[in-house]
C-alpha cells in the first residue's frame, strides 16, 4: 500500500494527494505535522529516498535559517532536528513499498505509483 506524508495547507502535497486518488491505489495519509514520524522512521523515509538527510530539509523555512543555517551538524543532527521540528521535513512524500519520491515536481510521484 502507498503512503503519502501530506499537509493540507501545501499546494504540492494537495496535487500530491488527488494524483493517489485518481490512481485507484489503495493509500494511506500520514499528517506529519500531528503524527510526527519518529527518528527511526524518518531515516527508514531517508533511505528509500536514497538521500542525504539534508536533502529532505526545507532549507527556507525560518525554523532552520535561525537556528541551523550554516552550522556544522551530522547526519543523525538533522534528522533529530526534523523530527523535533516537522514544518522542516520536505514534502509531499510518497512511499510505494521500499521506494520513495518527494513530489517536486509531481512527476516523481505519477511516475513512482506507475512503476
Amino acid at each position: 500500500m502507498l503512503k503519502i506524508y501530506h499537509n493540507n495547507r501545501c499546494r504540492k502535497s494537495r496535487e500530491a494527494l488527488e494524483v493517489l486518488e485518481k490512481s485507484g491505489q489503495k493509500f494511506e495519509i500520514i499528517k506529519y505535522l500531528e503524527d510526527v514520524p519518529s527518528i527511526s522512521e524518518l531515516e527508514e523515509i531517508i533511505s528509500f529516498l536514497n538521500i542525504e538527510p539534508i536533502a529532505l530539509v526545507r532549507k527556507n523555512e525560518t525554523i532552520w535559517k535561525e537556528n541551523f543555517k550554516g552550522k556544522d551538524l551530522s547526519d543523525n543532527a538533522i534528522v533529530k532536528i526534523m523530527h523535533e521540528n516537522p514544518k522542516l521535513i520536505e514534502r509531499p512524500i510518497v512511499i510505494k513499498g521500499k521506494k520513495a519520491e518527494i513530489g517536486r515536481p509531481i512527476e516523481r510521484i505519477v511516475k513512482l505509483i506507475s512503476s
